[in-house]
């Protein structure tokens, strides 16, 4: 059985996409991987996908779509014993395929950048979430702070105050603001691909990480 990791939040440009992208990019180089583009038509990851496999070999890395939680409960079903990982990008709202991608997460990874308003999306979420664990306890969730600042005060006092009234547990890893992400994204490529030092450490960092969250 393939172990599912959703990138879910309900905020619009809080880099589901790109934390999606790039996790997928990590996980292939260790396994089979498979990305779901459930944001459809927009369809970033799918854009992404077709730069890459243009660009270079993508034996262990492949993708699909999923335009509602009918399609993408179908897909799973195909999925699930020939791939390893299963990477879903899921749409900047709550409906139906949000929920039905919490139902078959193992790994919730919630993107979450040093906004108001993206905390204020992600207390909605988190209510959402709850429901979910009703019916699968086993269901773990985690914040990934994503253009963090860790140079700035600001930055350090909204991660302990988000700690400590979302009550939510953070990834040890955190991406920076750095443009790398931008730019690896718009070549089809992973931030690990990339020339900045920076970029390709905390990506592959996040990486082991989601493969220990997962083996626990």
């Amino acid at each position: 059985m393939a172990k599912i990791i959703g990138i879910i939040q309900v905020k619009g440009g809080a880099g589901r996409s790109t934390v999606a992208t790039n996790l997928a990019a990590v996980l292939s180089k260790k396994a089979k991987t498979v990305l779901v583009d459930c944001d459809m038509p927009q369809g970033t990851a799918m854009s992404w996908y077709a730069l890459r496999s243009a660009e270079k070999p993508t034996d262990n890395l492949s993708l699909v779509t999923a335009r509602d939680h009918k399609e993408l409960v179908s897909q799973i079903q195909g999925l699930n014993q020939t791939q390893d990982y299963i990477v879903l990008d899921a749409p900047p709202r709550i409906a139906e395929i949000t929920r039905a991608i919490l139902m078959l997460t193992d790994l919730a990874i919630l993107p979450l950048g040093a906004s108001a308003a993206e905390i204020w999306a992600t207390t909605d979420l988190l209510d959402i979430i709850e429901e979910a664990k009703k019916k699968r306890p086993q269901l773990d969730y985690r914040i990934l702070w994503n253009r963090y600042r860790s140079y700035t005060k600001s930055a350090q006092e909204l991660s302990k105050a988000v700690h400590k009234e979302l009550k939510v547990p953070n990834f040890k890893t955190k991406l920076g603001y750095r443009v790398a992400y931008a730019d690896a994204l718009a070549n089809g490529l992973a931030a690990d691909e990339w020339h900045d030092k920076n970029a390709r450490k905390e990506i592959t960092a996040l990486g082991r990480e989601v493969i220990r969250l997962l083996k626990d």
